[in-house]
C-alpha cells in the first residue's frame, strides 16, 4: 500500500490535467519565516571576512580585533572564524605572494577592492590547509563575493582563486 504524503490544508491547492490526460495537483511552496542564511561555515567565512576586512582597514592587530569580536560576540564568534583568523594572519605573506602571482601584470594586491583580497585571502589559507575541498572553498568565495563586492568581483575572484588552486595542487605555493 503507497503513503500519502501529508500536505496541510493551509495550502493552496490547484489540481491541472496534463495533455496525456494525467491529473497532477500543484502545491505552492512558501518560504519559512525564517529561512536559514547560509550554513554555519559559511556565516563563519563571513564574520571571518568582517574581522579580516577591519583589520586590513585599520591596520589593527589581529589578535586584538579577534578578541574584541570575541568579546562582543555579536554576531558570535565561531571557532572556525577564530581558526580563519589566525591561519590568515599566520601566513598572510606567503597567501598574499600566491594571490599577487595569480593576477594579472598590470594588477598588484593593493589594487584589489579590500572585500575581494579579504576573501582571497581566506579561500586561499583555506586552500593551503586542505581541511575543505578546494571546490567548496572557490564557491563559497565567489558567492561571498557575489552579495558583499562590485560587480565583476565574483568574476575577477573566480579566475584569481582557480589559478590559485591550480598552483597549490602542482606544489608552486
Amino acid at each position: 500500500m503507497p503513503i500519502e504524503p501529508t500536505v496541510t490544508s493551509d495550502v493552496p491547492r490547484k489540481r491541472i490535467t496534463t495533455p496525456d490526460g494525467t491529473v497532477a495537483e500543484l502545491i505552492e511552496t512558501r518560504a519559512s519565516s525564517d529561512p536559514a542564511r547560509g550554513s554555519s561555515r559559511m556565516k563563519a567565512r563571513k564574520r571571518a571576512l568582517d574581522i579580516l576586512f577591519e583589520i586590513d582597514l585599520r591596520d589593527a592587530d589581529p589578535a586584538d580585533a579577534l578578541a574584541l569580536h570575541s568579546a562582543e560576540a555579536d554576531p558570535p564568534v565561531r571557532p572556525f572564524t577564530a581558526t580563519l583568523v589566525e591561519g590568515v594572519v599566520a601566513r598572510r605573506e606567503q597567501i598574499d605572494a600566491l594571490i599577487s602571482g595569480c593576477l594579472a601584470a598590470d594588477w598588484t594586491l593593493n589594487r584589489m577592492p579590500r572585500v575581494d583580497r579579504c576573501l582571497a585571502r581566506i579561500a586561499v589559507w583555506e586552500m593551503l590547509d586542505g581541511s575543505t575541498s578546494s571546490e567548496v572553498v572557490l564557491e563559497q568565495a565567489v558567492t561571498l563575493a557575489q552579495d558583499l563586492s562590485t560587480d565583476g568581483s565574483a568574476v575577477f575572484l573566480n579566475g584569481v582563486l582557480a589559478r590559485a588552486r591550480e598552483r597549490i595542487a602542482a606544489g608552486a605555493a
